[in-house]
């Protein structure tokens, strides 16, 4: 059977890497993004049968199920595994923290992905599916950075979630890991400098940034049975910088 995989996030950066990656190894992906990217609409053209895209803002926590679960998936279709990659970044000083700013933030980090989580451990368990979860995490959430304590935050309740997740439901064969990501070269990394890239990047053993493929390769991995015991687990990839 084809393994269905829902990706968010997925229109471009990291999300269309590993988009592109499941369609290549043969999965069927759910794609739930803001904007529709010209690069996710020629995946499309290129995997018709496999590639079901949304467009859906995740800040609306309230329509998740009737929009996601019930018109766009189908509340029958078996889901194989979760992917939850879609983030916003608030960034600043914590003297300057604006909680309406913030509220958003964990409306699509926290918020929207511990509702579809919800959703699709149900649909996991209607199906009789040993599925796999997967929280794309930070290294922020390890190491100190000025001005990501917020966007930390939020990466950090993400791993507290899915560790909790793994020892709630291993019990049926649901899996729950997280992805801790490296700074890598993508569109939420543009705002910074390129001398505050190089002194990020001189922090790592690898002395560069975190490859995009090399993060979806893992997700890959973690999908796949041949990960079947990893479950609970923080996993790092990034460029050593731990």
């Amino acid at each position: 059977m084809k393994k269905n995989i829902i990706v968010t996030g997925a229109s471009k950066g990291l999300g269309l890497v590993i988009t592109k990656t499941l369609l290549q190894n043969n999965y069927k992906v759910f794609a739930i993004n803001r904007s529709i990217s010209k690069e996710l609409e020629f995946l499309k053209k290129d995997y018709e049968d496999n590639l079901q895209i949304l467009q859906y803002d995740l800040s609306n926590t309230s329509d998740i199920q009737k929009f996601i679960f019930k018109d766009f998936i189908g509340l029958k279709t078996p889901l194989h595994g979760f992917v939850n990659n879609a983030a916003i970044a608030y960034d600043d000083i914590i003297t300057n923290m604006n909680i309406e700013l913030l509220e958003q933030m964990f409306r699509v980090n926290v918020y929207s992905p511990l509702l579809i989580t919800k959703y699709v451990i149900r649909q996991m368990l209607f199906s009789r599916i040993k599925g796999s979860i997967i929280h794309v995490s930070s290294i922020s959430a390890h190491t100190g950075y000025k001005g990501l304590a917020m966007y930390a935050s939020s990466k950090g309740a993400l791993e507290a979630f899915s560790k909790n997740t793994a020892r709630e439901w291993g019990e049926k064969g649901i899996r729950s890991n997280a992805l801790v990501a490296g700074f890598m070269q993508t569109n939420m990394s543009d705002a910074l400098s390129a001398d505050q890239k190089v002194r990020i990047y001189n922090r790592t053993s690898l002395k560069k940034p975190t490859t995009t493929q090399s993060v979806a390769n893992m997700i890959e991995f973690l999908l796949s049975e041949n990960s079947i015991s990893i479950t609970g687990q923080n996993i790092h990839v990034d460029s050593g910088t731990i």
